[in-house]
């Protein structure tokens, strides 16, 4: 019997908000004045410390200006902070659901991010009503931690007082479920809320000892 772990550690963006749409990034290179393959390699390749919280916003702006051998004035950062921070702020209203009825059911939740200072200060102001259900909220530009980095994980585990066995990871990213999962976590690869809410209550039965429809996460193997 494969018991149901004592907590749910949800990523954010890919899982309960999600990704940045097609008309966002058309905006973000837009306002940049830049050709988009360019641009993304730039955004990507520096965003790391600034999710970790080494850089501002400012400072990350003006580091992905002279990547693309540009110069980005005051007027001009302050549309892109607020043009990424628009497109990353869209939520998927049933997984917000999902968490509201697992939260009622008693199971506890934590948030594990990989977030940029701007935007996670934006989610505070703008998205309590669901964030309050998070035991823990571990947002990587406080701890200095990003995923798949495995203290990023050992850390949650370590404020949350239980044993990476004790944890079940929902992922968008399969470099993150592998790291948790050799790391002794449970994981299961997100792909929509359909099969979340399916892995949760899988694993639900499987502690009960009723039959389950399928796996009880849906877990990976790396290779």
């Amino acid at each position: 019997m494969i018991d149901m772990p004592d907590v749910l550690l949800f990523d954010l963006f890919g899982v309960i908000a999600r990704n940045q749409s097609p008309a966002a990034k058309h905006t973000l290179t837009t306002v940049a004045e830049a050709p988009a393959p360019a641009f993304w390699d730039a955004y990507w390749r520096l965003r790391a410390p600034y999710d970790r919280g080494e850089f501002t916003g400012t400072e990350y702006w003006r580091q992905v200006a002279t990547a693309l051998g540009a110069t980005f004035d005051k007027e001009r950062i302050t549309e892109l902070i607020t043009a990424d921070i628009a497109g990353w702020n869209t939520v998927d209203e049933s997984m917000i659901a999902l968490i509201r009825q697992t939260a009622a059911s008693g199971t506890r939740l934590a948030l594990l991010s990989n977030i940029p200072e701007d935007l996670a200060n934006h989610y505070e102001l703008h998205h309590g009503r669901w964030l309050r259900h998070f035991e823990l909220i571990a947002f990587s530009c406080r701890t200095g931690l990003t995923k798949p980095n495995p203290e990023a994980f050992l850390w949650c585990c370590e404020q949350l007082d239980v044993t990476p066995e004790q944890v079940l990871l929902i992922d968008d990213r399969a470099e993150n479920v592998y790291a948790a999962e050799h790391l002794g976590l449970h994981g299961h690869l997100f792909t929509d809320p359909i099969g979340a809410d399916l892995a949760l209550a899988n694993a639900r039965a499987c502690r009960s000892g009723e039959p389950a429809s399928g796996p009880p996460y849906g877990s990976i193997t790396a290779p």
